[in-house]
């Protein structure tokens, strides 16, 4: 197995103000702040039995990487080639040293 793709797991906290509430914006909408780190991963592909298990639920894995599961703290959404992905499932690989994400990509909001 090679470890040869970067990828951006990306952390989205929600930044407290003096007095520990969360931040807003001028209009009341909670501010949150992306924080990046990278690491390597394997990209496998995604198969169709669990392409169309998704589907069934609304769905749409369309990457699949494995990972350290050292490495992997429970971030949400990562960036691999300069797209943004949502995380949509996380389970061990072949051992539970490595970590398998499901990723389906981020749709701009409208």
């Amino acid at each position: 197995m090679r470890y040869d793709q970067a990828i951006y797991l990306i952390c989205v906290t929600n930044p407290k103000d003096e007095n520990g509430n969360p931040e807003t914006d001028n209009i009341g909408n909670p501010v949150t702040v992306d924080t990046e780190h990278i690491v390597f991963a394997e990209e496998l592909a995604v198969f169709s039995s669990e392409f169309y298990n998704a589907a069934v639920t609304g769905l749409r894995p369309e990457k699949l990487f494995e990972i350290y599961t050292r490495e992997y703290g429970g971030e949400a959404k990562l960036k691999h080639n300069g797209i943004t992905y949502r995380i949509i499932r996380n389970s061990f690989g072949k051992t539970p040293e490595k970590t398998r994400l499901t990723c389906e990509r981020v749709v701009a909001d409208g």
